[in-house]
């Protein structure tokens, strides 16, 4: 079975508070986008139950140590699931707030439980993604949400980017999450982050919709500020850091050929008209 996992971006993130468990809660809008990685599984004949097999961007690191992997592990410690092979190709960038390695472990679940015919509802495999990432629950149903709690709790949002073009921005740089979340001093976001989503057209989120890392991811990458300056310069109706970095997304009212502007990074383009979300 082939399945395509793919990135998300925050559009705003607040971070309104630390949790007694030294985690934070924040409010923001996860919307999925069409850049993805490539993961198959395969029945084995092998004699290893779980043989992993990788391509494209270098993945670092024991293979167990792999949300993929830990994801196989999770259900086979439950279900009685025969040996596979898999077969991962990585395109999504690390390091970008974009939730690659998260999209890669819930694909992995939800493609297990239809292969296996585990019977699994969304809930239950939402249940099992939490325990691998905060971000991996969302990739179970993959459609717009505005997020609170941890990034787990989630609430249907009236809004899509059919129509618009999206163009992502990665400088060869990776953001540690933990290492922005430590310089953040939580507060009470001065706007409603879902309200304005819903209400105001992208051309008026510039001067409002926030994400609060990029204070302080700004202060220690410039360029990453630098890339976001020069994607409004380009025409973007609007441009923001996604999650805590390093990739900067831009939307578009129409196509934009920007790669030839950003030589020395990553850059991935897509017109959301085409797509389902």
């Amino acid at each position: 079975m082939l399945t395509f996992p793919n990135a998300k971006i925050n559009i705003g993130l607040n971070i309104t508070e630390r949790r007694p468990d030294g985690y934070h809660n924040i409010e923001t809008v996860f919307y999925p986008i069409p850049l993805c990685d490539i993961l198959e599984v395969v029945p084995s004949t092998k004699n290893a139950d779980y043989t992993f097999h990788t391509s494209g961007i270098a993945i670092d690191g024991n293979t167990e140590n792999n949300l993929i992997t830990k994801a196989f592990r999770l259900l086979k410690r439950d279900f009685d699931i025969p040996p596979i092979e898999v077969f991962f190709q990585k395109i999504i960038p690390f390091g970008a707030g974009l939730g690659g390695g998260s999209a890669d472990a819930s694909f992995m679940l939800k493609m297990l439980n239809e292969m296996f015919n585990l019977q699994l509802t969304e809930t239950q495999l939402e249940n099992y993604a939490t325990s691998l990432g905060a971000d991996c629950p969302f990739f179970v149903r993959n459609q717009p949400v505005f997020a609170s709690g941890t990034g787990n709790v989630f609430q249907e949002i009236n809004f899509s980017l059919k129509g618009y073009s999206i163009v992502l921005v990665k400088p060869d740089i990776e953001v540690s999450t933990k290492n922005a979340y430590a310089g953040i001093t939580p507060q009470k976001p001065r706007y409603n982050l879902r309200e304005t989503i819903e209400n105001k057209p992208v051309s008026e989120w510039k001067n409002i919709v926030e994400n609060d890392f990029e204070k302080i991811v700004f202060q220690k990458f410039p360029i990453i500020e630098k890339i976001k300056n020069e994607l409004y310069a380009q025409g973007a109706l609007y441009a923001a850091m996604s999650g805590s970095g390093a990739a900067v997304f831009g939307i578009f009212e129409y196509g934009s050929d920007v790669k030839a502007v950003f030589p020395d990074c990553f850059v991935w383009e897509s017109n959301i008209a085409q797509l389902k979300f």
